[in-house]
């Protein structure tokens, strides 16, 4: 497949495009989040759950991952088990960690509501050749980065 012509755009207008892009999906997560009664916080950590696959993460590695402190995992994941989208494992190599697992069925419900937009971008990447996918995974995977080292470095409680 070749590159379609792309209109040009300055560093500039690309930024502003992401800033809309982000507040968007940041309104969105909020409202899906109603929907399904979590809080952005604990979508969030719902989806690294789902994310993770068979691969089971720690309570810390959550934690890290969603950027807050242990003793409010323990809160996300309180409330996350009491709606039924998780349970919690002995890690079967040290049985003072905790691991988490998905309930199938809180997983199906999430699907339900984000497939369609899943699918909507997976037809807007068809409309990309592989040369500029390769570019916006980069893009997106080294931006990822970026934010979460300026997070790291800027987002400390002091």
């Amino acid at each position: 497949m070749h590159a379609k012509p792309r209109p040009p755009a300055t560093p500039e207008q690309a930024l502003w495009a992401m800033d809309r892009l982000i507040a968007t999906h940041l309104v969105g997560q909020h409202r899906i989040a109603q929907q399904v009664d979590l809080n952005v916080t604990d979508l969030t950590c719902f989806g690294f759950v789902i994310g993770s696959g068979d691969n089971l993460l720690t309570a810390g590695e959550l934690a890290e991952r969603v950027h807050v402190t242990t003793g409010a995992m323990t809160g996300i994941l309180n409330r996350l088990e009491r709606a039924g989208y998780i349970t919690r494992r002995p890690d079967p190599t040290d049985r003072r960690r905790v691991r988490v697992a998905a309930q199938p069925d809180a997983v199906a419900r999430v699907r339900e509501i984000y497939e369609p937009h899943y699918a909507r971008l997976t037809a807007l990447f068809a409309d990309y050749g592989p040369d500029e996918i390769a570019v916006l995974s980069d893009w997106f995977t080294r931006a990822n980065a970026l934010a979460a080292d300026y997070l790291e470095e800027h987002g400390r409680t002091k």
